[in-house]
């Protein structure tokens, strides 16, 4: 097959995985595009028309690249999502329509009103602020 990678390459600082293909082609797949597109159920669904758009994804972190079997590859991302398997074919093919998908993805967040930045999470706000109640002392006898 032609389309499994002779070479896969993360380069975490970049968060770039470069794939490698026979004879001389390479590709270069951002870790924002792998994870908004990954293959898993809680992105595309379960079904036709059940996808879910990912949006606050563009500081997401590629962690780690573990194969799968003989077919495929299991990312693991820094917003916790490992889930999916980016088959040979799969990857072939983002690599082939990469600047079609992108501009799908940002069409469709344009039309969701959404946006590629993260937005803070409530935990984080709620970590930010303590508010202390005090009750109202009484007034001194005297």
């Amino acid at each position: 097959m032609n389309d499994v990678p002779t070479a896969i390459t993360l380069h975490r600082k970049s968060g770039i995985l470069e794939l490698r293909y026979a004879p001389d082609r390479h590709y270069e797949l951002p870790a924002e595009f792998l994870r908004v597109l990954s293959p898993s159920a809680e992105v595309r669904g379960h079904g036709r028309g059940q996808a879910v758009l990912q949006s606050g994804k563009r500081q997401v972190r590629l962690l780690q690249v573990e194969a799968v079997g003989h077919y495929a590859i299991r990312l693991r991302f820094d917003d916790g999502h490992d889930s999916g398997l980016y088959s040979w074919e799969y990857l072939h093919d983002l690599c082939l329509r990469q600047t079609e998908l992108w501009g799908q993805y940002l069409h469709d967040l344009e039309q969701a009103g959404a946006s590629r930045e993260p937005q803070p999470d409530a935990a984080s706000l709620s970590e930010a602020v303590q508010v202390i109640t005090i009750a109202p002392l009484s007034p001194p006898k005297a």
